[in-house]
C-alpha cells in the first residue's frame, strides 16, 4: 500500500484536478489523505442557502467532509488558515490570510502530516497556482517546502493543461462566453511541460457527486452539472501533473502508487 497526500487551497478544489486520482488510488487499496489550507470563508454562495446564523466556513467544512467520503479519502486535515480571497481583493491584506502566513511555519505543519503518514506522493499546485489565486500560489510554496522537510519521495504539481483548455473552450461557443474572463495564454501549463496525464474517465460519477456535495459553490459548478456525460469526460476525464521530485522518465499515465 502506498500513501497519497493531496494538498489543496480551499474546500472544493480537491474535486476538479485530483478527484479522479484520489478515487482511483483508494479503489486500488492505497491510503488517501486530503489536506486543505483554508476555511473557504470568502467564497461566494447563493443567497438563502445558509441556515440562520450559520457561517459559510462551517457549511463548507461539512461539504468537504461529504466530498472526501465520495472520493475515498481516509483522512481529512484542515489547516484552518483564513481564506485570502481572489487576487486584488481586500482580503489579501488580512495578516491571518494564508497568503501572508510564513511559509516555513505552514510547511512544518504540512510536513508533520507527510511524516505521520509516511507519504509516498504529495500533490500541490504549480508556481502560478493554476490561475494566479494567492492561496493556490501559497500552496505551491508551502507544499514544496514541506516535501523537502519530510523528504517525500514524489512531488507532483496538479496543473491545468493549457492547450487542452484552449481547444475545449474555443470549440464550444457557450463556454467561450461564460469563460471570457479567463486569460487562456497564461492559465495552467502548456502540454509540453506536463509529465503525467491520468485518464480518470471511469471515475466521473464520483467526481460529479463530489461537485454536487459542495452545494454552497453551486454557482460556480452550475454550468458543469448541466453537461452531458460526454461533455464531463471531455472536460474532467483527464487529470494532469508535472513531476517536480522523483525519478525522471517518459510521460506517465499514472502517479507512482
Amino acid at each position: 500500500m502506498s500513501v497519497l497526500v493531496s494538498f489543496h487551497a480551499h474546500p472544493d478544489d480537491e474535486v476538479f484536478s485530483t478527484g479522479g486520482v484520489m478515487r482511483a488510488a483508494a479503489d486500488a487499496g492505497h491510503r488517501v489523505v486530503l489536506v486543505t489550507a483554508t476555511d473557504g470563508a470568502v467564497g461566494e454562495f447563493p443567497e438563502g442557502i445558509l441556515d440562520e446564523g450559520e457561517a459559510l466556513a462551517d457549511r463548507r467544512r461539512t461539504e468537504l467532509e461529504e466530498s472526501a467520503k465520495i472520493l475515498g479519502v481516509h483522512r481529512l486535515v484542515m489547516l484552518g488558515y483564513a481564506d485570502s480571497g481572489m487576487a486584488g481583493t481586500a482580503e489579501n491584506a488580512n495578516p491571518l490570510a494564508f497568503t501572508n502566513i510564513d511559509v516555513e511555519e505552514a510547511a512544518r505543519r504540512l510536513a508533520d502530516v507527510l511524516l505521520e503518514e509516511r507519504a509516498d506522493v504529495v500533490t500541490i499546485y504549480d508556481s502560478n497556482g493554476g490561475y494566479g489565486h494567492p492561496d493556490h500560489i501559497q500552496v505551491h510554496h508551502v507544499g514544496r517546502r514541506a516535501a523537502e522537510i519530510a523528504d517525500t519521495p514524489y512531488v507532483y504539481e496538479s496543473v491545468v493543461n493549457r492547450d487542452h483548455m484552449q481547444k475545449l473552450i474555443r470549440s464550444n461557443p457557450k463556454w467561450t462566453e461564460e469563460d471570457a474572463s479567463l486569460d487562456l495564454s497564461t492559465i495552467g501549463l502548456p502540454d509540453a511541460d506536463i509529465t503525467t496525464e491520468v485518464d480518470v474517465s471511469d471515475y466521473m460519477t464520483a467526481k460529479r457527486a463530489a461537485m454536487v456535495a459542495h452545494a454552497t459553490q453551486i454557482g460556480d459548478f452550475g454550468p458543469f452539472l448541466g453537461m452531458t456525460q460526454d461533455e464531463l469526460r471531455a472536460a474532467f476525464g483527464l487529470e494532469w501533473f508535472r513531476r517536480v521530485r522523483g525519478v525522471d522518465g517518459p510521460r506517465e499515465r499514472s502517479l507512482p502508487l
